[in-house]
């Protein structure tokens, strides 16, 4: 019988292929506990177990195909940072000394412990990282359990017990002569396994779990494989080799289609082939509207190597490069001003010539830095409107003077915009410009050269949006911020379900704080991007565009859908157009 479920669209496309189901080993766990003599004997099963699953990724990363998507190793890379983080190695060695607990019970207990930390944070990329966590777990239990790779011939590991049609991941053999189209259910999948499930053999995914930030749907994007994420209990639903229908611009999965359902699918499929294909003639399309307006098309990336897809699909440059991300999983260490400079500077030579923006850390309360085991937590009330981004940095002034002087050292190498997001205060514009001076001055008593860098700060505080003109007094440009923008203009946290149904791009109060900036911006000669989900959003292209937008910053697999958009627009024609969506109390409605 034919049904639906539901999900998150991530990954465009049309998928249509027998279901391959693979299981969590999280449940499998056994609970005793052990004598205080073997407890010495227990953490190295442990630490063995750990180093096999380091040694195994590791192969697995420096066996990567040239023509590997970039983002798979570096996922695989925070998979390794996760499996030699000290507080989950220390933490599994407190549960077996302190109380005896087995080496499975001891690491279970402290991922419970640390997914609960993930839980806790506002920012919704670093929040899917639990998801990353659970695989290392995963893979650490596997080895423990005396089980091979995940590619293991099921006659060798059996069906799980209880009798369910579902094949673990280690059990799961594919055939390499089948023809017929597969698509991966799973729990969750990471993306060492997907490396070791044969290149380019399933034709989309679908997870329990996760978001538009997930591994899997970063991967997914990354191989533009349809994929639909947080389907919940999608691998429960669907059973081994169902036909499956996966519809990645929707987030929709239709199991046990009709033949009329699967023709129509079928169709769509073959017309977003020939869309792909279009779209990939497009990448050396300087991106000029109908009216000969130019649009500048830039890339948002998180590390150094993700400068390979961007120019790969013709960004011309980098609109915001999210520096937290060389600050995450150190248990708490922060990077020094060399490691950091090498990394700005490896971001800048990768974009061969073309501008980079580095956003300044912003990282806080809502995005707490890792901790030794046994350190408590700082806890906040209302994390999102806490020490963060900006004022974290201003409260630490040695740890912002280190990140200055990496980013301008990085500048004599290429061109180098430094923006600094969650402004709202005079005191605080002060205070960041006199850091940056200090930095200088550091730099020039050292001997150290360094280059000149653009400043500017990011709009998404409704404070900043109404105070436009204090910003540009200082700032060469401004970016608007517009996930953050929307959350604190509506007062809605994006991350509560219950109330992610407010959450509207498309709000009077927010087309207005953005119609503003872009408007001031223009009258003082001043850039402005929007570098938030967005500038993306090919529903909202033409909307921006109207509204005066002529600078877009998204992830590298949607530039080249946005920028057939503007190829096709009139910028003249749409002002008029989005005036009169400005001015409607549902400006959704006209879109």
């Amino acid at each position: 019988m034919t049904f639906s479920v539901h999900g998150l669209a991530v990954s465009r496309g049309i998928a249509i292929g027998r279901a391959v189901l693979v299981a969590s080993s999280l449940g499998d766990v056994t609970h005793y506990f052990v004598d205080a003599s073997q407890t010495e004997q227990e953490i190295a099963r442990a630490r063995v177990s750990r180093n096999a699953v380091v040694d195994e990724i590791t192969r697995l990363q420096h066996d990567l195909p040239k023509d590997a998507p970039q983002e798979i190793s570096a996922l695989l890379d925070v998979h390794l940072m996760l499996l030699q983080d000290e507080q989950l190695i220390n933490g599994v060695k407190h549960w077996i000394a302190e109380r005896h607990y087995n080496a499975e019970w001891a690491l279970t207990t402290q991922y419970e412990l640390i997914a609960r930390q993930f839980d806790e944070m506002e920012d919704e990329y670093l929040r899917e990282r639990k998801a990353d966590l659970e695989q290392v777990v995963e893979r650490i239990l596997r080895h423990m359990k005396g089980a091979a790779s995940p590619m293991q011939p099921a006659g060798q590991g059996g069906v799980r017990a209880g009798g369910s049609r579902k094949q673990s991941q280690q059990d799961l053999l594919l055939d390499d002569t089948m023809d017929v189209p597969l698509v991966l259910v799973a729990h969750d999948v990471a993306p060492a396994d997907m490396l070791q499930f044969k290149q380019s053999l399933f034709a989309g995914f679908v997870t329990d779990v996760g978001g538009k930030t997930s591994h899997t749907a970063i991967v997914a994007r990354s191989m533009d494989i349809p994929a639909v994420v947080g389907a919940r209990s999608a691998s429960q639903l669907i059973q081994q080799d169902d036909w499956v229908i996966i519809d990645g611009d929707a987030g929709v999965l239709i199991v046990d289609p009709s033949p009329i359902i699967l023709a129509e699918y079928g169709f769509q499929q073959r017309q977003g082939e020939l869309e792909r294909e279009r779209l990939n003639r497009l990448k050396h399309t300087p991106a000029i509207t109908m009216d000969g307006q130019r649009i500048e098309l830039l890339a948002n990336i998180e590390l150094p190597d993700d400068t390979l897809g961007a120019v790969k699909v013709g960004a011309v440059g980098v609109g915001l490069f999210r520096s937290e991300f060389l600050f995450m999983g150190r248990n708490g260490k922060l990077p020094d001003e060399n490691e950091q400079y090498l990394a700005y500077r490896k971001a800048i030579e990768g974009m061969q010539g073309l501008p980079v923006t580095i956003r300044t850390v912003d990282i806080g309360s809502d995005k707490p830095l890792d901790k030794p085991a046994g350190r408590a937590q700082d806890v906040h009330l209302n994390p999102a409107m806490g020490l963060r981004a900006i004022r974290w940095s201003l409260a630490d002034p040695p740890m912002f003077l280190t990140q200055l002087r990496a980013i301008l050292r990085a500048a004599a190498y290429g061109q180098v915009n430094l923006l600094v997001p969650m402004l709202a205060h005079a005191s605080e514009i002060r205070q960041t410009l006199s850091l940056l001076d200090h930095a200088r001055a550091q730099l020039d008593n050292r001997g150290t050269p360094y280059g000149p860098v653009r400043l500017g700060a990011m709009i998404e505080i409704p404070a900043a949006a109404l105070t436009l003109r204090l910003f540009l007094k200082y700032f060469d440009f401004l970016s608007i911020g517009t996930n953050d923008l929307i959350q604190y203009t509506l007062a809605i946290d994006r991350a509560d379900e219950s109330v992610a149904h407010l959450y509207d791009p498309c709000h009077p109060a927010v087309l207005g704080l953005i119609a503003d900036t872009i408007t001031e911006c223009q009258r003082q000669g001043k850039g402005v991007t929007v570098c938030g989900e967005m500038a993306g959003d090919i529903r909202l292209t033409r909307l921006l565009l109207g509204l005066g937008l002529r600078s877009f910053s998204m992830h590298p697999s949607q530039i080249l859908a946005v920028k057939q958009q503007v190829l096709r627009a009139d910028t003249g024609k749409l002002k008029l157009w989005a005036r009169e969506v400005l001015e409607s109390e549902e400006p959704g409605a006209l879109l």
